[in-house]
């Protein structure tokens, strides 16, 4: 039976991030609220099916710009919070 988190993001324009794992860690569904619409569904569409720890490794420390963080980075650490919960 899979399991559902929400997350606030933090330093995006993105705000919140939410996740649904299977116990296999595999990534069900992921819904980023605000933030680049088209960029955050096409992500979303292509991280059902792989392992948590997969995405993470993929997304961990991709910056926005300046910034020190980005919305794919914000989901990775997302997924960290989620997989130490599950």
């Amino acid at each position: 039976m899979s399991k559902s988190f929400e997350f606030p993001n933090v330093g995006t324009c993105s705000v919140q991030t939410e996740v649904e794992l299977n116990p296999d860690h595999t990534i069900k569904s992921v819904k980023v609220l605000g933030g680049c619409d088209g960029n955050l569904k096409g992500i979303a569409s292509l991280l059902p099916g792989m392992k948590a720890e997969d995405a993470i490794t993929r997304m961990e420390g991709i910056r926005c710009g300046r910034k020190a963080t980005s919305c794919p980075d914000q989901i990775a650490k997302n997924l960290k919070k989620a997989l130490a919960e599950l």
